[in-house]
């Protein structure tokens, strides 16, 4: 003889709970225990309509640690006023986390809040809530954990961080740089600091550059050979080397010659291994390097390099 299976049956929010602050978010306060079942920490004293500012928060409550916890209901489509009410709830009474309940999470909002725990130190929560019943039982509170913070985001989160703060350092790096070449070269002179990994300046056509390269722990000079088709940037490189032994012997050392066949581009380049942009204690010493190296470079390349665009 089997079970009897009924099916489970959603029932309209605003037939449970007819309006957020005067049955939905009181019900919460007496049970919200109920909550806490779907979050990875326990919700203790939650406490309604705190004020912040000139706003009204829906509920507050604290974690296992005694940090503050923000709780904005919404039984309906997640829209952008919630969204910005809850940060700013955050802000005015610094919490550590914020739970945004809604009827119905826009995909917008999703993204929002994965963005949110990637960029801030805050956890936050984005929940779906529904009622639901089994046959003719009373309706319950069936809460779905759409967004949340967990070791992925977190991950990302810290690497979006150190790429800003590598942004910064090279931009850092450049600015003292070029204001330290202004003063021995014009070759540079029109060229803005940039937060990548290179700056550049052309070396007499669109695609052809004589540029500073920075890493980590080691930099280069270099040309950029990327003038038009795979075909034209080998053929150019070709025509380059055929000059090796005149061009390093006018630049008075050996230089890397990398044809790179597998890609579009090639490159001559020399690398210097005095530090990177992490060794900002070396940077003095590599603008001077790096800044001597090039004018040598460039003055034993360009005879070359004019040829050849000339032929």
């Amino acid at each position: 003889m089997g079970f009897m299976i009924e099916k489970l049956q959603r029932v309209p929010l605003r037939y449970v709970w007819k309006d957020e602050a005067k049955d939905f978010t009181p019900w919460l306060v007496e049970n919200i225990d109920v909550l806490t079942e779907i979050l990875d920490f326990q919700l203790t004293n939650p406490e309604r309509e705190k004020t912040a500012g000139s706003f009204s928060v829906d509920l507050i409550a604290e974690d296992e640690m005694g940090n503050t916890v923000v709780i904005e209901n919404q039984l309906e489509k997640s829209n952008h006023d919630h969204l910005g009410k809850l940060i700013t709830y955050l802000v005015a009474v610094e919490a550590k986390a914020g739970i945004w309940i809604v009827a119905d999470p826009q995909p917008e909002h999703v993204h929002a809040i994965t963005w949110l725990n990637e960029s801030s130190s805050t956890a936050f929560y984005l929940i779906k809530v529904e009622a639901v019943k089994i046959g003719s039982s009373a309706p319950a509170p069936l809460f779905t954990l759409i967004v949340g913070p967990n070791e992925e985001t977190r991950e990302v989160g810290k690497i979006k961080e150190e790429r800003a703060e590598r942004y910064d350092i090279r931009q850092k790096f450049w600015t003292g740089l070029l204001a330290s070449a202004k003063k021995q070269t014009q070759l540079h002179d029109n060229i803005s600091p940039s937060r990548f990994g290179w700056v550049g300046t052309s070396a007499g056509t669109s695609g052809l550059s004589y540029n500073y390269v920075i890493r980590e722990h080691n930099a280069d000079v270099e040309l950029y050979i990327d003038i038009g088709e795979k075909e034209e940037n080998k053929a150019f490189f070709d025509a380059l080397s055929k000059h090796k032994t005149e061009i390093e012997a006018q630049f008075g050392d050996k230089l890397d010659w990398q044809k790179l066949d597998n890609r579009r581009a090639s490159r001559v380049k020399k690398q210097i291994d005095l530090g990177g942009w992490r060794d900002e204690d070396k940077w003095s010493e590599m603008y001077s390097t790096l800044i001597s190296t090039m004018i040598n470079f460039v003055k034993a390349m360009k005879p070359y390099v004019q040829q050849i665009l000339a032929a």
